[in-house]
């Protein structure tokens, strides 16, 4: 009877490590599936969009984030900045790059 107690407790004991070593797996899986469903796809459109500000060029009608309209006229390497024009009256606003939230201008090579 004594040896029976004692191969339990040892297939228990077992069983317990395997089901450890599964929860571990499956947390695992759940955070590689997080990572690729919300992580991934963020990181791509911050380095998209990122791009898209680099790119921004005079000639280009841009709106802000703030929801300003405008073409610009004058890009300021220095302090990270342009220059766009907006209204019929030629007003001149000066923005941060990072403020730029689409470039409505299509570009040609942009095609490809």
């Amino acid at each position: 009877m004594f040896n029976l107690h004692v191969l339990d407790a040892a297939a228990a004991g077992a069983g317990g490590g395997m089901s450890l070593i599964l929860m571990l797996l499956v947390y695992g899986l759940f955070f590689v599936a997080l990572y690729f469903i919300f992580f991934r796809p963020q990181n791509k459109k911050k380095k998209k969009e990122a791009e898209m500000r680099k790119n921004a060029q005079v000639g280009d009608e841009i709106t802000t984030i703030g929801g300003i309209c405008g073409r610009i006229v004058a890009v300021k390497d220095e302090s990270d900045s342009v220059i766009i024009e907006t209204g019929s009256d030629k007003s001149k606003l000066r923005v941060k790059r990072w403020s730029i939230g689409s470039v409505d201008t299509v570009h040609e090579d942009d095609n490809t």
